[in-house]
């Protein structure tokens, strides 16, 4: 259940010395080949962490042979000597490797402006790569942890291949991959082209559909690395759909430990006029606090939900729309339906179907309730 599941593989976590805890902080995980194939997608902030800068170059090439992470800081906004920071990191990584510093993507998770002290990250590199193995896949996903409750892991498998990942994620989740870190791997043979179609393909209706909070962070970086190790080459339509298993398994590893939450909640958006329009309604419904605070108070509120769809330009008409919730329609043609008394949201798990009927296209999101837990959690832990 590991990065390492994948043939050509090694991993390790390590302390570095960057938490104050002395929990382990720093990942290493390294392709052995005989293929270094790869791609990766990043936050579209604007405002970007300098590991981000660094790799966004480094992926150009379609070439990765390891990736390095570090939780207990960020590396955003720390100047110059933090850009240096990631780069001396990376070079590291490559001479203990033996490869080139341009083959190594760097990721860091923590708090923004906090300059990680580099000897500390320099010899948790060395400590690392001494610590390598095929093992090694569940020490490196704990190293990433920050929030987190538990270390997320997938492994899906193919014919006669398989995918690996990690992913560390906890709160600020939203569109365009906020607060993630992730690192995919496949013994597949697989061209990086194809790596970066499967992979758009997979973010896009997993880890994008994902919407905790509505905050956007500055480090988000998803990246899967092709060992060619089976020396099987899948069909791209069945890699892509290995992908997207384990992406969205994924997804839903970070939703259920979404920070202080009561409540997973699945909102989908049927007959829409466009995908488009299905995802910007199902987001403005996960984005309502009203609505949020209410499924925490067991309160099916389906009037909040309308008043949310009423804020996008999404095609329908507002005199006729319904909403199910946890498979009650509570409203029918935008009017009161079912005795929403009968709708149960004692459980965890939440659905809320809103029928547009406006097209055949559709899409789900999702998100958490909004609970006393989020607010303290958030207000106590400086992000």
């Amino acid at each position: 259940m590991t990065v390492t599941s994948p043939r050509g593989f090694r991993a390790a976590g390590v302390a570095a010395g960057l938490k104050s805890t002395g929990a382990k902080d720093l990942a290493l995980v390294v392709n052995d080949g005989p293929a270094y194939d790869s791609a990766s997608v990043f936050t579209s902030n604007r405002c970007k962490a300098n590991p981000v800068l660094w790799s966004q170059e480094v992926v150009k090439d379609g070439t990765v042979r390891a990736v390095v992470l570090n939780s207990g800081g960020a590396n955003c906004y720390t100047g110059a000597e933090g850009f240096q920071t990631t780069h001396a990191v990376a070079e590291q990584v490559a001479t203990d490797l033996g490869i080139g510093a341009v083959d190594v993507v760097v990721c860091s998770t923590g708090l923004i402006g906090l300059a990680n002290p580099r000897q500390n990250l320099l010899d948790g590199v060395d400590a690392a790569h001494a610590a390598l193995s095929g093992a090694g896949g569940t020490d490196a996903a704990e190293a990433i942890m920050t929030t987190d409750s538990v270390s997320k892991q997938v492994v899906v498998e193919g014919a006669g291949w398989s995918v690996g990942g990690m992913a560390k994620g906890a709160g600020m989740l939203a569109p365009q991959l906020a607060t993630m870190l992730v690192v995919l791997t496949t013994d597949a043979v697989v061209p990086a082209a194809d790596l970066d179609t499967a992979l758009r393909a997979a973010t896009r209706v997993s880890f994008d559909r994902l919407d905790s909070d509505g905050c956007m962070s500055t480090n988000d970086t998803v990246t899967v690395l092709a060992s060619g190790a089976s020396g099987i080459t899948p069909s791209l339509p069945d890699f892509t759909e290995a992908l997207t298993h384990a992406c969205t398994d994924l997804a839903m590893q970070l939703l259920r430990d979404a920070e202080g939450a009561d409540h997973e909640i699945a909102i989908t958006v049927l007959n829409a006029a466009s995908e488009d329009d299905a995802v910007a309604v199902g987001r403005s419904v996960a984005r309502s606090n009203l609505f949020k605070a209410a499924v925490f108070g067991n309160d099916p509120n389906w009037g909040r939900v309308l008043a949310s769809i009423g804020t996008t330009d999404a095609a329908f008409d507002p005199a006729d729309l319904d909403v199910a919730m946890n498979g009650v329609w509570v409203c029918k043609q935008s009017t009161p339906h079912a005795d929403p008394a009968t709708v149960d949201l004692k459980g965890r798990e939440v659905s809320v179907t809103i029928d547009l009927k406006a097209g055949s296209e559709r899409a789900t999101v999702w998100t958490n309730d909004l609970t006393h837990a989020y607010v303290h959690e958030n207000s106590a832990y400086s992000s």
